[in-house]
């Protein structure tokens, strides 16, 4: 019998919450990345957001310092890949096409994570896996592509930017479970967005990119940073904390479901037939797979339910 307190310390609904509002970012991300460079939108948003987290900056910093080298070294890579590269490579694919299809092709991030979840992680996949994630990723290919088997220069060149983010985005997801076990969800929050604004700052500072932007576009900078990211994030550690970093990389394919709510909504784009089938097929997965793994005596990711236990600190 599986023991129903841990079970229900299981917060996969949580992961998948803050995907969604990931989701929500193109509203803001996509008229300012016709106007501005990349790095210039990341740049703000990560002034905005250490702004924001900066009181727990002192604590977080001390925590970090007294942790184990692969959390600090897992810190790092998050601010630096996950925060500020991932989201850099991510604005961009916007400027090549349309709203939609950067987001959904998050459909190889759970691929990524559930390779670095088995290395570093040592979480075991069971067969019953397969029955979720194939699904989900077929369906999120069918979803980017409104002819899936003809896919022109350009949109493989988008992908490539949006997938080199997904990458990042995967390792953020195991590295940011491995990090919990030593660091509050408030601390890792903090130290992604202060070290990702480093980085951003250095990153503009070698290339020459200019990183000034208009005050009529402080809005959209603003929103985009408290919504899709302070919030989004906030939920997102607090959840991770007690669900395997492979449960929750399939959960946030939230993510590209409500981005092609929002694109067809908000910004006037549509989707062909196959783009919805692929939309319900992600859907039906991740609903199942959250279903599965709350109600099932034998949960399809056989890991314990805290990091600490999974990676052996403490205890």
């Amino acid at each position: 019998m599986p023991d129903l307190r841990t079970r229900n310390a299981d917060r996969t609904w949580l992961i998948a919450l803050a995907a969604s509002l990931w989701g929500l970012s193109a509203i803001w991300r996509d008229p300012l990345a016709k106007q501005y460079p990349s790095v210039a939108i990341v740049f703000w948003e990560h002034v905005v957001l250490a702004l924001l987290v900066s009181p727990w900056l002192v604590g977080a910093l001390r925590a970090v310092a007294v942790a184990r080298r692969r959390t600090q070294v897992s810190v790092l890579v998050i601010g630096a890949g996950s925060s500020a590269l991932a989201t850099t490579l991510f604005t961009s694919a916007f400027r090549l096409g349309d709203p939609i299809t950067p987001q959904v092709l998050q459909k190889l991030q759970p691929l990524i994570a559930l390779l670095l979840a088995a290395v570093l992680l040592g979480e075991r996949l069971r067969a019953s896996f397969a029955f979720f994630a194939v699904p989900a990723i077929a369906g999120a290919w069918l979803l980017s592509f409104p002819e899936p088997f003809a896919v022109s220069v350009t949109s493989l060149y988008a992908a490539g930017l949006a997938l080199g983010a997904a990458a990042l985005w995967a390792a953020g997801t195991v590295l940011g479970r491995a990090a919990s076990a030593e660091l509050t969800f408030r601390q890792l929050t903090t130290l992604r967005f202060g070290v990702g604004l480093v980085a951003l700052a250095v990153i503009s500072l070698v290339t020459g990119t200019s990183v000034r932007i208009d005050a009529g576009s402080a809005g959209n900078i603003v929103v985009l940073a408290l919504v899709p990211g302070l919030v989004a994030l906030l939920l997102y550690y607090r959840g991770l904390r007690t669900t395997p970093a492979s449960r929750a990389t399939l959960a946030e394919l939230a993510f590209p479901i409500t981005a092609a709510v929002v694109g067809v909504t908000v910004l006037g784009r549509t989707l062909d037939g196959s783009q919805w089938v692929g939309f319900a097929i992600v859907l039906a997965a991740v609903v199942a797979l959250a279903l599965h793994e709350r109600r099932s005596e034998r949960p399809s990711v056989a890991v314990p339910d805290r990091a600490d236990e999974a990676i052996g600190v403490g205890g």
